[in-house]
C-alpha cells in the first residue's frame, strides 16, 4: 500500500526559498519508492527576494505559496489545508527559505520562532509518532518542534550547531552522504547542501533520508 507523504516547501531558490535541487531530489526519490506526495507551503510573503545571479536583495515582494508552485508544477496547497491524520510522514527540504520563511532562524538564531502553520503541522506529526525528515538547514527547527534533547544534524557547521544547542537540540556531526536518526522521535536528518559540493553529493544523503523515513512508516504495518 502506497504511503502518503507531505512535503513542505518554502519558496523557490536556495537564497530566499526552498533549495531546488534538494526539493526535486526528495520528490524524485519519493516517487521512485512509490509514495503518494502532496506539497504544501504557507500562504505568506517571503522575508525578501534575492537575485540568484548576483546575490543582491531585490526591491520586490513574492509569495511563498506562489513561488513553491514553481517546484511543484502547480500541485501545491496552502499549508493550512494540511492535516497530519491524512499522511504517514512529513519531509521538509532545506534552502534559506526554511530559515527565512518557515521560521526566522536566519535573523534571530536561537531566539527564533517557527511560522505558526509550519509549527502546528510538524507538532501534529511529532505528537502522532509519525516519521519526519528534515534536510539541510531545516533541522535547526527541530528543538522548537520536539523540545529539548531532540537528536539531529545540519552537518558540521559550528555556529549553527551552537545555536541549535542553545535551543535544546543535541547536534551530531554528520557526513554529507549519511543520516542521523532520533529513534525515539522517528526524526531523520541529513546535511545535504550544508556540506554538499555537487548535486550527486546532496542526493546521496537525501535518498537515504527518504528511504529511512518510508521504512519507519512501515513499522506498525
Amino acid at each position: 500500500m502506497s504511503k502518503k507523504v507531505a512535503v513542505i516547501l518554502s519558496g523557490c531558490g536556495v537564497y530566499d526559498g526552498a533549495e531546488i535541487h534538494e526539493s526535486v531530489i526528495t520528490l524524485l526519490r519519493l516517487d521512485q519508492r512509490g509514495a503518494k506526495v502532496q506539497c504544501f507551503a504557507p500562504d505568506i510573503a517571503q522575508m525578501h527576494v534575492i537575485n540568484h545571479l548576483t546575490g543582491e536583495t531585490m526591491d520586490e515582494s513574492r509569495n511563498v505559496l506562489v513561488e513553491s508552485a514553481r517546484i511543484a508544477r502547480g500541485e501545491v496547497k496552502n499549508l493550512r489545508e494540511a492535516n497530519a491524520e491524512d499522511f504517514d510522514a512529513l519531509i521538509v527540504p532545506g534552502g534559506f527559505g526554511a530559515a527565512k520563511n518557515l521560521s526566522n532562524f536566519a535573523v534571530e538564531g536561537a531566539g527564533c520562532k517557527v511560522q505558526e502553520d509550519v509549527l502546528a503541522l510538524a507538532e501534529a506529526f511529532a505528537e502522532a509518532g509519525k516519521p519526519v525528515g528534515l534536510i539541510c538547514i531545516s533541522p535547526a527547527l527541530a528543538a522548537k518542534i520536539y523540545g529539548p534533547g531532540v537528536i539531529c544534524t545540519i552537518g558540521n557547521d559550528a555556529d549553527t550547531a551552537a545555536a541549535m544547542g542553545k535551543m535544546g537540540a543535541t547536534h551530531t556531526d554528520c557526513e554529507v552522504s549519511e543520516i542521523i536518526e532520533d529513534k525515539a522521535r522517528k526524526l531523520v536528518s541529513t546535511p545535504a547542501y550544508m556540506l554538499a559540493q555537487s548535486i550527486s553529493e546532496a542526493a546521496s544523503g537525501i535518498n537515504k533520508l527518504v528511504d529511512r523515513v518510508l521504512e519507519l512508516t512501515h513499522e506498525n504495518d
